[in-house]
């Protein structure tokens, strides 16, 4: 009874967090190196025991506890914690900075690797999945090396502004996510804020 209370747990949370953080099933296997049936089987209750790695996967990605994910009513407290103060009661997240030189080597990393290696910033605001990215060449025309752009990893399925890496010529530049061709391109994620 117990493994089926947590595998419940895990189902709502995971639903939950998909809708609450504006992600899709895709965006999730997509960043979280997760198959589309994994996630599936989760979501429809095929699967009694998940392995412990899935859950650490899909935690890392929503940023929240491992130990929580089976266990706590993400929907219910948040919506306690919300109700408690007028201003709302979000806690900053915590936000891997990473150098410009080394951020096409860090891509493939979880949120949660990175920030045990890398200086972190905090971002105040709904979050999941962000890394910093410390410019170290000027991006002509929008932003000068030291500038930190706050990006929402992975390809953006909104409007926006885009941070992407020209493979040919390696430097990065930012593009209209609507009106974006991603031949010799890979997208680092949609800009959520930029710090001079």
């Amino acid at each position: 009874m117990y493994k089926k209370e947590k595998t419940e747990n895990l189902k709502n949370n995971i639903k939950y967090l998909i809708k609450s953080r504006g992600e899709t099933q895709l965006s999730l296997c997509n960043s979280s190196g997760l198959t589309r049936t994994t996630i599936y089987n989760i979501l429809e209750g095929r699967v009694v025991n998940v392995q412990q790695s899935t859950i650490r996967k899909i935690s890392d990605f929503f940023g929240v506890s491992y130990k929580e994910i089976e266990s706590v009513d993400f929907e219910e407290r948040e919506l306690i914690e919300s109700s408690i103060s007028l201003q709302g009661n979000m806690n900053p997240a915590a936000v891997p900075i990473i150098k410009e030189s080394s951020l096409i080597r860090s891509l493939d990393k979880r949120i949660g690797e990175l920030a045990t290696t890398h200086p972190l910033t905090y971002y105040f605001g709904e979050a999941c999945n962000l890394i910093g990215v410390l410019l170290e060449v000027d991006i002509v025309g929008s932003n000068e090396a030291g500038d930190l752009l706050i990006v929402k990893k992975g390809p953006s399925n909104r409007g926006g502004e885009i941070l992407a890496y020209d493979k040919a010529t390696k430097k990065l530049f930012i593009a209209d996510a609507e009106s974006f061709d991603s031949e010799g391109i890979c997208v680092v994620g949609k800009i959520v804020e930029e710090r001079f």
